[in-house]
């Protein structure tokens, strides 16, 4: 049988995979990306990205099409039967820090041809439509794989198999990984409809119907697009609300006289599920594969863009012997936290809009009404950043100085990048070394926002992935950097902490 050797053998080419690859060619990393469907979905499935998506997408050639395909929201608002207020989010402004907007509603096909258009770019990424997976084995360092083309079955030999590969992930089944399920499964029937007679949008809130009789989300989606979801009712079969008729029924008291297409009718089950291993030895999983959530929160492309971002940098200093094996390690470590954080927040939320019990939802209106209205209405959230792999003053998302306007994410590229206010002997090796710097004073900073971040200090390195890895002196920062490369851990050698 035919064996190709590879650095990196990528399964599934959802916008995860295809961002992952991005991220590895532009570092030049030798992988091939295979994805068994020949042709992108075209229909619309994931509908929200926040704005440090928006911008990791960015990295990967993404976000521009995605931008003139997509509207923001105006809110996102959790109502009652009564239409009364219960809780509700809006953004502070039409940028966020990053210079993205806070909550953009996008259509998935178009960032998935986006970024397979910018894979094809890739010389380093060899990208297989109609290549399947059949089975994989460790062997010593790395896995042998057996992939199934047009032209019959061959073995590709890699150093890390990356599972892209969702829900179902066979990558994942493979290793045994089992999955943690964090208590959360409820069937919703999704109604995507595309709008006629010119009309772009229905409205500009996200609405959660949080109506005991049946609970309904209302979201404007892409322009000319808007989805409503329904949940099931006991005993309802996916054959019970899918038919003409009923969805017609239920879309009445909704969707008014607007004259619209039916695009998509399906039932999912909504889950909230962990694995309990993103990586077994040279076996690592992303985005679905890893973790999956309710939309109530509309961070589940979100968290796996995220991934993406975080393990290709650490895989490329592992295989060009920058780093140990086990900075490896620190991408569960980092990651996990945040997405059960945000995970426990969408069931919460699920669990405001799911209730049934027409008592409970009485009691439950009864509690988030007694709160004053601007106190129900609040800013759109802020996520956690991470809480390992960083210095001291580290953990946070970076902004980008330039405010959407000359981003340092087009000089820095995906790359560490290390801002300072003198030139210096640590900043000048840490550029030999393959990461960027540049001074202060070079970077347009308009909102203020690297000021407030650097307060008094000479230096701030931010990793790739755009955390801040910490705030002090460029010489410690570039050996704690150095460090946390070898080892995984930051915050030594002592002088770093």
């Amino acid at each position: 049988m035919k064996r190709e050797q590879t650095e990196v053998l990528i399964v599934g080419l959802g916008p995860v995979g295809a961002a992952l690859g991005v991220y590895l060619g532009r570092m030049g990393v030798s992988a091939i990306a295979i994805e068994r469907d020949r042709h992108v979905y075209p229909l619309p499935r994931a509908a929200h990205l926040d704005h440090e998506t928006m911008r990791l997408l960015h990295l990967a050639g993404g976000a521009e099409a995605v931008a003139a395909a997509s509207q923001p929201l105006s809110a996102y608002e959790f109502r009652n039967a009564a239409g009364e207020l219960l809780m509700g989010f809006t953004p502070g402004g039409e940028l966020a820090p990053t210079g993205w907007p806070f909550s953009s509603m996008f259509h998935q096909p178009t960032l998935e041809h986006a970024l397979r258009a910018r894979l094809a770019e890739m010389p380093s990424v060899s990208t297989r439509l109609g290549h399947a997976l059949k089975g994989y084995e460790v062997a010593g360092e790395g896995i042998v794989a057996e992939v199934e083309g047009e032209s019959g079955v061959y073995e590709v030999a890699a150093r890390f198999i990356i599972g892209c590969d969702g829900g179902n992930s066979l990558v994942r089944r493979s290793a045994g990984i089992a999955l943690d399920d964090m208590g959360f499964d409820e069937p919703w029937l999704v109604i995507d409809t595309v709008l006629q007679n010119g009309v772009t949008r229905l409205s500009t809130v996200g609405l959660q119907h949080c109506d005991p009789a049946r609970p309904v989300t209302s979201m404007p989606m892409a322009p000319g697009r808007h989805r409503w979801e329904f949940m099931l009712l006991d005993g309802e079969t996916p054959e019970d609300v899918t038919s003409d008729e009923a969805i017609a029924a239920m879309l009445a008291p909704y969707a008014g006289a607007a004259s619209l297409d039916i695009e998509r009718r399906a039932v999912y089950r909504f889950h909230a599920l962990v694995a309990e291993k993103w990586r077994q030895g040279p076996v690592i999983l992303a985005g679905d594969a890893a973790h999956q959530m309710p939309p109530f929160m509309g961070q589940g492309l979100c968290s796996g863009t995220r991934d993406a971002a975080n393990i290709a940098w650490k895989i490329e200093a592992v295989l060009r012997g920058r780093a140990d094996e086990s900075l490896l390690d620190s991408y569960q470590a980092e990651r996990e936290p945040h997405v059960r954080m945000i995970t426990e927040m969408a069931v919460s939320m699920g669990k405001v809009v799911c209730t049934r019990d027409a008592e409970e939802a009485r009691l439950r209106d009864e509690g988030m009404l007694a709160q004053p209205e601007d106190a129900r209405m609040k800013g759109m959230m802020t996520l956690q950043g991470i809480a390992t792999g960083i210095l001291a003053g580290g953990g946070a998302v970076f902004p980008d100085p330039g405010h959407g306007a000359a981003r340092l994410d087009d000089a820095a590229g995906y790359a560490p990048i290390l801002i300072v206010r003198e030139d210096c002997e640590a900043a000048r090796a840490f550029a030999d070394a393959g990461g960027f710097t540049v001074l202060c004073r070079d970077l347009p900073d308009p909102q203020g926002y690297l000021a407030m971040l650097l307060g008094d200090a000479p230096a701030v390195l931010v990793r790739p992935d755009r955390y801040v890895f910490g705030i002090g002196e460029a010489a410690v920062l570039t050996a704690a950097w150095a460090h946390y490369l070898a080892s995984g851990v930051a915050g030594a050698p002592a002088a770093a902490a």
